[in-house]
C-alpha cells in the first residue's frame, strides 16, 4: 500500500556548507501519469563536488527554472523498485528492480518519470548503482574519447575512487599496462589487490620521479579528474601521440588555480599529443550500449565493484556523505541509503 506522503531533500538557498543550503521536505505522493511510473528510491548516488557547488549556487543545474524558485530537489542517479505504474505503461509493473538518472529525481522516497526513462536493472544494490552511470561513465570516457586500445602504458589518477576503480579494471582487462594514482595506504593496497602493474601514493611518493620511473617514454592514455598540480605533472608525462583525458578536476573545482607558465601546446606539440575532456551528458548515444556490457561484465563475476563503507543511511545524511568525498576518505562510490 502507498503512503500518502513523502520526503524529499531539497535545496532552499545558498550557504557555505550543505547542511545549511538543505531541507527535509514532506509532500503529498504523487501518482504517476499517463506514460509514468512511480519509483520507490533505494539507494541514491552521491556526487559531492557538484552537489556542493549546487548548495554554494556556483552552479546552475540542468532545470534553470528550479534554481530560480527555490526549494528544489537535486540529486542524479537512483536504483529501486518501481511502485506504481501509470496508464499506457506496458513494460513495466510494481516491484520491477529499476535504475534512472535525472536531475532532481534521487534525493527523495519517491518520484514520477516517464516510463521511456527507466532502466530495469537486475537487482536494487549499492554494486548496480556505482556501475548506473559512474562505471558507465568510466567506460565511454576511456573508449570514446581516450580511444581506449591494448598493449599501451595506461594511467588512472583517483583510482580508488567511484569512477577511478571501475576505469583501471577495464583498462587492465583489455591487456593494457596500468597505473594507478591514490592518496593513502589503504588505498594503495586495495588496488594493488587488483592485479594493476603500479600504484602510485602521491602523497608519499615523488610523483614526476615516480612516473618517469613507471614509464620513461611516458603514457598513451591518461585518465584524470584530480587536476590542479597532478594534472600538470601528468601532461609533462604524455608519450608521443598519447592522450590525456580530463573527467573532473577535483583539487580546484571550488576556487580554480590561477596558472603561469608556458602555454600547454608547447608540451603538447613536440610529442603531437593531446589534452581532451570527457562530460558525461554529451556522451548520452554511448551510454546504454556501455551500461550493458558492463552489467554484464560485473553479473559474469568479472568486475569488482566498491562501494564506500559504511553506506550513509537517510536523507538528512547527505551532507555527511558529501563530506566524506570532499575530504577524499571514500574507498568507492559514495552511496546513500534512503
Amino acid at each position: 500500500m502507498l503512503p500518502k506522503t513523502y520526503r524529499r531533500l531539497v535545496i532552499t538557498g545558498n550557504a557555505d556548507h550543505l547542511s545549511d543550503a538543505v531541507a527535509l521536505v514532506e509532500q503529498p505522493l504523487p501518482l504517476p501519469g499517463p506514460g509514468q511510473v512511480l519509483i520507490r528510491n533505494r539507494f541514491a548516488g552521491v556526487n559531492g563536488i557538484y552537489d556542493n557547488r549546487l548548495g554554494k549556487g556556483q552552479i546552475i543545474p540542468p532545470d534553470p527554472k528550479a534554481a530560480q524558485n527555490p526549494p528544489f530537489c537535486f540529486g542524479f542517479e537512483s536504483v529501486g523498485e518501481v511502485a506504481a505504474v501509470g496508464p499506457g505503461v506496458k513494460d513495466l509493473v510494481a516491484g520491477d528492480a529499476v535504475a534512472t538518472v535525472k536531475f532532481g529525481h534521487a534525493y527523495c522516497e519517491y518520484h514520477t518519470i516517464d516510463a521511456a526513462a527507466v532502466i530495469p536493472v537486475p537487482e536494487v544494490s549499492p554494486a548496480i548503482l556505482t556501475l548506473i552511470p559512474t562505471g558507465t561513465s568510466a567506460l565511454v570516457a576511456l573508449e570514446q574519447v581516450g580511444e581506449l586500445s591494448s598493449g599501451e602504458r595506461v594511467l588512472i589518477s583517483a583510482a580508488a575512487g567511484g569512477l577511478g576503480h571501475i576505469a583501471v579494471q577495464v583498462a587492465k582487462q583489455r591487456g593494457n599496462h596500468v597505473t594507478a594514482l591514490t592518496g593513502n595506504a589503504a588505498k594503495v593496497e586495495r588496488l594493488s589487490a587488483l592485479g594493476l602493474d603500479r600504484v602510485v601514493n602521491y602523497r608519499t611518493e615523488d610523483l614526476d620521479s615516480a612516473l618517469a620511473e613507471v614509464s620513461p617514454s611516458g603514457f598513451d592514455l591518461i585518465l584524470d579528474t584530480v587536476g590542479g598540480v597532478v594534472f600538470d605533472t601528468l601532461v609533462e608525462h604524455l608519450a608521443n601521440h598519447g592522450r590525456l583525458v580530463v573527467s573532473g578536476f577535483s583539487s580546484d573545482a571550488d576556487n580554480p588555480q590561477a596558472v603561469t607558465q608556458q602555454r600547454i601546446y608547447t608540451r603538447l606539440y613536440w610529442k603531437a599529443a593531446s589534452v581532451r575532456a570527457f562530460m558525461n551528458p554529451l556522451f548520452a548515444s554511448y551510454q546504454a550500449d556501455a551500461r550493458r556490457r558492463l552489467l554484464d561484465t560485473y553479473q559474469q563475476g568479472l568486475l569488482q565493484v566498491w562501494v564506500h563503507e559504511p553506506l550513509f543511511k537517510g536523507l538528512e545524511n547527505l551532507p555527511r556523505a558529501v563530506d566524506c568525498l570532499l575530504s577524499g576518505q571514500n574507498l568507492g562510490k559514495v552511496i546513500l541509503q534512503i
